[in-house]
């Protein structure tokens, strides 16, 4: 496994984590063990932020994914995963933002307000994290895998 392939593989598993951590943390305030579920929360936040500070330090380091996929179902499929998950990668940092610090300050009222959609929409975000991965370095290379190991970085080991 090579540069590109490793660290997508770390932040598929942190993205996996964080879904895990997520629907744990779920399951512990619908029963009420509020201390169990700010900690599992917590741990899902320092997932999360793992995998934020890998994923950024592979796009300066190793650069985007360009598998050359050609037009069709697939990359139909991939980019209507691909797209909702970008966006709502982006506006769910303020949203977690706010409900961490909302939890900090004993706010509960105004936490549970902006917790429910920032939790969707974290977990969604995991989850499709997950299928981009998967798309992009296990199901594509085995469909067409002459298109990614053609590519220059390959070739140079990265």
């Amino acid at each position: 496994m090579h540069g590109k392939e490793l660290f997508a593989a770390i932040n598929s598993g942190l993205n996996g984590l964080s879904t895990l951590l997520l629907i744990t943390a779920y399951v512990l305030i619908r029963n009420r063990k509020y201390a169990a579920h700010g900690w599992t929360m917590g741990a899902a936040f320092t997932s999360s932020t793992v995998f934020l500070a890998c994923y950024l330090y592979s796009k300066f380091k190793f650069g985007e994914v360009s598998t050359g996929m050609p037009s069709g179902w697939f990359k139909t499929f991939y980019l209507i995963v691909l797209f909702p998950h970008v966006l709502l990668a982006i506006a769910m940092l303020p949203m977690i933002g706010m409900t961490m610090f909302r939890a900090y300050k004993r706010q509960w009222p105004q936490h549970r307000r902006i917790a429910k959609p920032t939790w969707f929409i974290w977990t969604y975000v995991s989850i499709t994290g997950v299928l981009i991965y998967f798309i992009l370095y296990q199901w594509y290379p085995a469909l067409y895998p002459d298109a990614f190991h053609a590519s220059p970085l390959f070739k140079l080991g990265l």
